[in-house]
């Protein structure tokens, strides 16, 4: 296959529908080392592609190019958590929105995206597995504040008034928490 230019990759990218092309134009990007991610998003907006495709592209991708991993998952997350609600992917999104969080703990987007696409009619994501990720994202956050509101709100939700009433609690004086207290969620 002769080499494509970037702008032909870009234009496969946009416009194919056969994985086979696009997967042979991912190949010539990966291989002329280019890592800009606006192409890449390109990829990730095809309608053509299935949700375990666009898994497999980016997570290639993140290997490949480190330096753009973060881009990659939270870009991902974002595709599945507006593109592919009707097949219920929001487990999909919360899946990258960890990925991303595990390149850079310490940004505050990835939990305060994840808390969002939360579904409460539907427990999508699960409730718990949502408050397991904010509660890990205190920890590396310079300024936790808002995800003690958010951990009050989904307490609250779940029904748990003495963990929302401690979180609330840290929101307000700003501190981080030495020991939570020990209930059920």
């Amino acid at each position: 296959m002769p080499q494509l230019t970037p702008e032909e990759i870009r234009k496969r990218f946009q416009t194919s529908s056969e994985f086979n092309e696009t997967f042979d134009a991912f190949e010539q990007a990966l291989e002329q080392r280019i890592d800009d991610m606006e192409l890449y998003r390109q990829l990730f907006w095809n309608p053509s592609l299935a949700p375990h495709e666009l898994c497999l592209f980016g997570e290639k991708l993140a290997k490949e190019f480190p330096h753009v991993a973060y881009d990659t998952f939270m870009w991902l997350a974002n595709v599945f958590e507006v593109t592919y609600s009707m097949v219920d992917n929001h487990e999909l999104a919360l899946k990258y929105y960890k990925k991303a969080a595990s390149v850079h703990a310490d940004i505050l987007d990835p939990y305060l995206a994840a808390a969002d696409c939360f579904e409460p009619d539907l427990n999508i994501p699960p409730l718990g597995v949502l408050i397991e990720f904010l509660k890990q994202g205190v920890a590396h956050i310079a300024e936790p504040k808002i995800l003690y509101r958010r951990l009050a709100e989904f307490y609250e939700m779940n029904g748990n008034d003495e963990m929302s009433g401690y979180y609330r609690r840290l929101a307000q004086e700003g501190s981080t928490p030495d020991q939570e207290p020990r209930s059920e969620e």
